[in-house]
């Protein structure tokens, strides 16, 4: 059981930094970014091709980062320029980045067998075994690119870019190009969702032009378990990033506990939908809940 939560724990923090990335579209822009489909699976797919050829792992996943830059940057044009609505937009680069996928893979399927990776340089070098070295590099990615998030939206460009997110109306108002924030803010989110795919091509060996699929429901439900449980009742934005995290890991842990029971991983889809639906409703039920104490009360007090 330790081995199973140590490996989950492991990649929830590569998929931390996914979830951070979704995070800046879905709650600071209050855009649904599909394109995230599709970067995940083009910064596994950029990663693993250079990498294949020889290439330093982390030179490969940096030019995986910047991929997943120019994807969120072909969305953002499309909803900027063309007037284009952000969700259509975002389904639009989703679909294009299949073919664009395919093409940079030559095929569907990357194997990294024998390859290294950002993980062999401490397995190698310390003997580290392979789950507690990808403990060390997700933590260390996970927490620079925290740090990275937490420092960039308190510059003045990155508080234009939550105004924007808030009311672009307003930002507009104080003289803020909103079309910029808004490509700004896509061109993050994507390049992290792009980092985080390559760091999970290279965990598991192998890259594959479907990997994207449902990455935005798993990223949805890591960002909502974390707010939901750790930080729905905070306006600290250190503590917000930090739950996010959280949540990416716990996700983790609740799919690898579900799974050793027993559970179908064809289900894992539908299981993730409805964990999504009920942390939605906990706001909801939790209000419910409240309205009836109240009225149970009252009714107690006039008895």
């Amino acid at each position: 059981m330790g081995a199973i939560i140590l490996s989950a724990v492991s990649l929830g923090t590569l998929w931390a930094v996914m979830t951070l990335g979704v995070y800046i579209t879905y709650r600071i822009l209050d855009i649904a970014d599909l394109t995230v489909e599709g970067s995940i699976a083009t910064g596994a797919a950029v990663a693993a091709h250079f990498i294949s050829t020889g290439m330093s792992p982390w030179a490969a996943t940096g030019l995986a980062i910047i991929s997943g830059m120019l994807a969120g940057l072909a969305t953002g044009l499309l909803h900027t320029k063309l007037k284009i609505p952000p969700l259509l937009a975002g389904i639009l680069t989703m679909i294009a980045l299949y073919s664009v996928n395919l093409r940079i893979m030559g095929k569907s399927n990357i194997p990294l067998l024998k390859t290294d990776t950002v993980f062999t340089g401490l397995t190698v070098t310390f003997g580290i075994d392979k789950n507690t070295s990808i403990l060390i590099i997700g933590i260390i990615c996970a927490l620079a690119v925290s740090v990275f998030v937490y420092w960039f939206f308190g510059t003045e460009i990155g508080s234009a870019v939550r105004a924007t997110g808030s009311n672009q109306q307003m930002a507009r108002v104080q003289g803020i190009n909103t079309d910029n924030m808004i490509n700004i803010g896509l061109v993050i989110s994507n390049g992290l969702v792009a980092f985080s795919g390559a760091l999970i091509a290279q965990n598991q060996s192998f890259a594959d032009v479907q990997m994207g699929t449902g990455s935005i429901v798993i990223g949805l439900a890591s960002l909502i378990i974390g707010e939901v449980l750790f930080a729905m009742k905070t306006n600290s934005f250190k503590r917000v990033i930090f739950a996010v995290c959280l949540g990416a890991v716990l996700y983790r842990i609740i799919i690898a506990l579900v799974l050793k029971a027993g559970m179908n991983p064809n289900d894992l889809k539908l299981f993730t939908a409805i964990t999504v639906a009920f942390c939605l409703a906990l706001p909801v039920g939790r209000q419910y809940f409240v309205t009836i104490v109240k009225s149970a009360k009252g009714g107690g007090d006039d008895a």
